[in-house]
């Protein structure tokens, strides 16, 4: 096993190989690594924050989950993008608001990035979900929304999804028409 300081080193190093070793190899110092991640996380270079969100995504800690929620409101779209590709791997309700936050972002991979991560939050998502399938003005984010809610098939999410049968998007009625389908409503049985 590499010191932490060689592999903090490495992940700085330029080289994508060598700093996916790194990043992959940082979790196994556990606290101490989060400690030496927290400089990079300030950098003034995009690159080295993304490399510290990326190592950040194989730390089972609570305080990384933190980390990568704060990165999500980073200036650097890839930065962000990392961070919520990294939380769609876990559960944290705290990122759940600003998860909900990005769905109406102008950068349509961060939006899809964010719905995912939303998705892996499962029931703590849903009211939230609801909320700005109802509340936003953004017609991306409120796809992004019954996405989302379709995938996360929480019963709760029912009448949301219903008001969208008849909505003038294709896109909100396939999303509400595949939540619906998933969770058993309208149904029909037949006894033979």
């Amino acid at each position: 096993m590499s010191t932490l300081s060689g592999l903090l080193a490495e992940l700085q190093s330029g080289d994508s190989t060598r700093a996916e070793a790194a990043a992959t190899a940082l979790p196994a110092h556990a606290e101490a690594a989060l400690a030496g991640l927290l400089p990079l996380l300030q950098s003034n270079d995009p690159e080295t924050r993304w490399w510290a969100v990326r190592s950040l995504a194989g730390f089972l800690h609570p305080e990384a989950s933190e980390l990568l929620t704060q990165a999500l409101a980073d200036p650097d779209a890839g930065v962000q993008q990392c961070a919520a590709l990294a939380l769609s791997q876990r559960t944290h309700a705290g990122a759940v608001a600003p998860l909900v936050s990005l769905l109406a972002s102008q950068d349509s991979l961060l939006a899809r990035l964010a719905g995912d991560a939303l998705v892996a939050q499962g029931a703590a998502a849903v009211e939230p979900l609801a909320a700005a399938l109802q509340d936003s003005p953004s017609p991306s984010a409120r796809v992004e929304a019954a996405r989302a809610l379709a995938l996360i098939g929480d019963t709760r999410a029912i009448p949301a999804l219903f008001k969208l049968l008849d909505s003038e998007s294709a896109m909100l009625e396939h999303w509400a028409s595949e939540g619906l389908q998933k969770m058993g409503v309208g149904m029909a049985f037949f006894k033979p």
